[in-house]
């Protein structure tokens, strides 16, 4: 079962994209090491799915998996060969706004080339760009 919203107040959205990097976050926060996008997306909630089930199959339950973002955007599409008109179309998938350099998953208790080889799986799932980061120790 694909991620998405218990309720929403609405349940379509306009498309709007804005053209931004990531404010917030965009730092490995609550494990060891992140998987970090370099490119904008709209990341659809079966694709963050297929990157937790590839990670979790690598990990063997070693370590801590931690999804930093959730499909909160409607998407609609409209059935082909349709004419123009009648509305807006149903609800097709619950995406996550991406914007260059959000977190996607962070990891938690494993080594750097345990996680490294978890990324690189997960990495090929995801429809763009990414690099591995480790957490920055503040002084």
């Amino acid at each position: 079962m694909a991620l998405m919203p218990k309720r929403v107040k609405f349940r379509k959205e306009f498309r709007r994209v804005r053209d931004r990097r990531a404010t917030k976050g965009n730092y490995v926060a609550y494990g060891d090491f992140g998987l970090q996008s370099l490119e904008r997306v709209w990341l659809p909630g079966r694709v963050i799915e297929a990157g937790r089930v590839a990670a979790q199959h690598f990990l063997k339950r070693e370590g801590k998996l931690i999804i930093r973002v959730f499909p909160d955007k409607p998407i609609s599409k409209k059935p082909l060969e349709t004419r123009m008109g009648t509305g807006k179309a149903e609800v097709e998938y619950w995406a996550a706004r991406v914007k260059p350099g959000t977190m996607l998953f962070e990891i938690a208790g494993v080594s750097e080339a345990v996680a490294k080889a978890a990324f690189v799986r997960v990495a090929m799932k995801m429809p763009v760009k990414c690099r591995l980061v480790g957490r920055r120790v503040s002084v």
